[in-house]
């Protein structure tokens, strides 16, 4: 994997990354569910142009874009072509689920990294990663030896561009922030 794969539409980026184990400084696990966000998008923080809280999706491609949702949580998206970027949604863990167990405060490992600010908890990411290229430690990222089976349907907790289904997970997982409705498949 290198920075080519990431300078692509994002929403082809979103359903390939699924699948892919994802590690922050040796924690974390494999992508179950993901969405995408252009600049072309009225619900992207690119939407309006570059900023300094968005300036990292406009940067390199296979960069971190670490912004705090709602000023509580840290939500974590691997940029894409310029102003785009897949926002991480849900990991099944695999890798130091003590850690993310004790940094979440529960055991169940279905809750762990299901929903954006719960992953970033469990994998400590946090804005000083804002920019960070994700192809280096501290991450560790590498795709699935084969592609899982996905779906896809609506994005979830946005009021703008809410037809557009760019939300994508492995069919079936236990591990995802949200279970997609019937209808949306």
């Amino acid at each position: 994997m290198d920075e080519e794969f990431f300078m692509r539409d994002a929403v082809a980026v979103a359903a390939d990354l699924l699948g892919a184990r994802l590690l922050v400084h040796d924690v974390g696990g494999v992508i179950v569910e993901t969405e995408a966000y252009r600049q072309d998008d009225e619900a992207s923080h690119s939407h309006r142009g570059p900023t300094r809280a968005n300036a990292a999706m406009f940067g390199a491609p296979a960069r971190a874009y670490v912004y705090r949702s709602y000023g509580l949580h840290f939500c974590f998206n691997i940029v894409c072509e310029t102003g785009s970027a897949v926002l991480i949604r849900g990991l099944q863990p695999t890798h130091g689920l003590e850690t993310m167990a004790q940094r979440r405060g529960l055991a169940d490992p279905r809750r762990l990294c299901a929903g954006p600010g719960n992953l970033c908890k469990a994998l400590g990411v946090t804005k000083l990663m804002d920019g960070m290229p994700i192809l280096s430690p501290p991450f560790s990222l590498a795709l699935a030896a084969e592609k899982p089976a996905i779906v896809s349907g609506p994005r979830i907790g946005i009021s703008k561009a809410v037809d557009l289904a760019w939300r994508f997970a492995i069919e079936g997982s236990p591990y995802l922030s949200k279970p997609l409705r019937p209808a949306e498949r």
